[in-house]
């Protein structure tokens, strides 16, 4: 992330919130650029749980200082050692958080992923979209995708082998979550400014969770994003880049790549290259020590996609 402050943080809103600005005091959009804590999060930890308690101007706008942000950080520090957020405030008066990780008990996602599935079985869509809506207010999209979306797709996964009407729930759950995160993505990229991060599809499959998956997570770390949910020829990808004025690109592949075609397809291309999906997993040693692939970086994942994105500066 960048240590600029992010412009919208002085846009006017009374006098009350310039002068508290001027005084240091960060409003909730910027300390969600610093914590990676989206503004609905921070609302319902402090509406839920009391966990934060911000300073209001007399308008009501929330304002934050630097304790507020380092007390948003431990509360992270909390969730990435596996303690459900409701149980974190009594934690928060600790000096420090164990030096060994404490494991979340199962049933503190179990019940949601057991509903999850069943909601699927059911093609249940609304009840799908209201349990990931209720995850997603609580815990930042890291911790969701960890801990919920995919043990559920890897749950499914399992489920749907030799189950008869498997194609139709993949189908269903796949269309749903294409749609769900396509539309915050186009949302954010509303707000958003800057070169975008170019993700293609580069699979025979025209649906691919885990690709939107690291779509999302990348415009929840306010980058802008542009997805192409199928591949492009040798060539084209390179006029993609040039047009959208990329500052990288994504290529995603469940499946083996045609390695000596490669250097063609990605030629021309100025910016940083990432392969991603169990590609990246099949070809490994080859993308690491390749020397006509020397320039492209790989991640097996979406949580791996999104370490190596930052690693690269592309959010």
């Amino acid at each position: 992330m960048s240590n600029e402050p992010d412009s919208s943080a002085r846009e006017d809103l009374g006098a009350d919130f310039a002068q508290a600005l001027a005084q240091g005091w960060l409003p909730i959009r910027e300390v969600s650029r610093q914590t990676g804590v989206n503004a609905v999060t921070l609302r319902a930890w402090e509406r839920r749980y009391g966990l934060i308690v911000p300073h209001r101007t007399p308008k009501g706008h929330r304002l934050f200082n630097a304790d507020h942000v380092q007390r948003i950080l431990n509360i992270l520090t909390w969730i990435d050692r596996g303690v459900a957020v409701s149980k974190i405030k009594p934690l928060l008066d600790t000096p420090q958080p164990p030096s060994e990780p404490t494991q979340a008990p199962e049933n503190d996602w179990q019940p949601q992923r057991h509903a999850l599935v069943l909601a699927v079985t059911q093609l249940a869509e609304r009840q799908i979209d209201d349990l990931v809506n209720q995850a997603m207010a609580l815990y930042p999209p890291w911790t969701v995708c960890e801990q919920l979306l995919l043990p559920l797709l890897a749950e499914l996964h399992l489920h749907w082998q030799g189950q008869f009407g498997a194609q139709l729930e993949r189908v269903f759950l796949y269309s749903w979550l294409r749609s769900k995160f396509g539309s915050r993505i186009y949302h954010n990229n509303r707000q958003l400014r800057g070169a975008p991060l170019l993700l293609i599809n580069h699979s025979d499959s025209p649906q691919e969770p885990h690709l939107w998956l690291t779509a999302w997570l990348a415009s929840s770390a306010d980058c802008p994003v542009e997805v192409l949910d199928s591949p492009l020829p040798p060539g084209e990808l390179a006029l993609a880049v040039g047009r959208l004025k990329a500052r990288g690109v994504l290529l995603y592949s469940s499946h083996a790549l045609n390695l000596s075609q490669l250097p063609r397809l990605l030629g021309g291309i100025d910016c940083p290259i990432i392969i991603a999906g169990p590609a990246a997993s099949i070809h490994h040693a080859r993308l690491s020590t390749g020397v006509s692939l020397v320039d492209v970086s790989w991640a097996v994942d979406p949580l791996s996609a999104h370490r190596e994105l930052s690693r690269r500066a592309l959010l």
